[in-house]
């Protein structure tokens, strides 16, 4: 099946440069994507955009390349709840890597069980109105009581805007909560401001509630560096997640989101991404908690320190 992509479409950035930031060993790209192939693994025909292809062994040869150890690769939007190429990159990892995955209410006890040994350990929910269809909030409710006793955990993704309103249902879930990308913070308004105290808030009254440090090309107003310029590009979001970081050491995770999905003003260098981590994570004792401790503790517990 050939599929054609959305108008506009930026494809991932074909020749990232090695980070000048040296990772700790056994670092996780706790978000990143696998798109299709597409005629391997079409895409949902309810999606909102088709992308370009990003295959499993393209995932695994940027690992490599920026010097991570292993992957958590999420479900992607794109693919609706049809969760075949996630777990085909898991299961070709070698033990490398787990999973993310999009669940509606008629999945079976043991489609679950199926994911598990696969290596997925958590389930999305996304509240981006752009990006998906609303899914009812009972619903949601019932898929995170199903997969509490696997030992999973929801992630969330959502605009700063919308927390108000999703403040109860967040904080009725029965398990632990991960948020995408601090909850897409407005970067031009103040970082001791309302709308991210709220967030903050939201962290420091929820102890099960944790948060990726993500995405800065998506949130950034700045942007880039410009053309052989400085490494430290995005500077706009480093007090958001430098904030977060060292109020919530033991709570958060990083990830290079690629591919990229739906960025419309230009695609990173992902070797650009992994030199922002030292600018929000400024001792060697807080990048070992974001990039190995942390993840390790949610996603290869039986590890945790092996």
């Amino acid at each position: 099946m050939s599929f054609e992509k959305t108008p506009g479409w930026l494809d991932w950035y074909p020749g990232p440069s090695r980070p000048a930031f040296r990772l700790p060993p056994g670092s996780v790209d706790a978000h990143c994507h696998v798109f299709g192939p597409g005629a391997e693994f079409p895409y949902a025909p309810e999606r909102k955009y088709t992308p370009c292809d990003a295959s499993k062994h393209q995932l695994y040869a940027l690992r490599d390349h920026l010097g991570f150890a292993r992957n958590v690769v999420v479900q992607a939007t794109c693919h609706g709840a049809d969760n075949r190429a996630m777990i085909d990159a898991l299961i070709h990892s070698g033990g490398k890597a787990r999973g993310v995955a999009t669940v509606r209410r008629a999945v079976t006890d043991d489609e679950l069980r199926q994911m598990h040994a696969a290596g997925v350990r958590g389930v999305r929910f996304n509240f981006v109105k752009r990006l998906v269809d609303f899914t009812p909030k009972d619903e949601l409710l019932e898929i995170a009581s199903r997969i509490a006793p696997l030992g999973w955990h929801v992630v969330i993704y959502f605009e700063a805007v919308d927390l108000p309103e999703l403040w109860d249902f967040f904080t009725a879930l029965p398990t632990t909560v991960v948020v995408d990308h601090m909850g897409r913070p407005d970067v031009t308004k103040p970082v001791d401001g309302p709308e991210f105290a709220l967030f903050l808030q939201f962290m420091r009254d929820h102890t099960n509630v944790w948060s990726k440090v993500s995405c800065p090309e998506r949130l950034s107003v700045s942007g880039p560096p410009a053309l052989g310029g400085e490494r430290n590009a995005y500077r706009d979001v480093v007090p958001f997640a430098r904030r977060v970081v060292e109020s919530f050491p033991d709570r958060v995770l990083w990830g290079t989101d690629w591919p990229h999905p739906n960025l419309k003003s230009h695609m990173p260098d992902d070797g650009l991404l992994v030199d922002f981590i030292p600018h929000i994570a400024v001792t060697p004792e807080l990048q070992t908690k974001l990039l190995v401790t942390n993840p390790m503790r949610l996603y290869w517990p039986e590890q945790e320190g092996a």
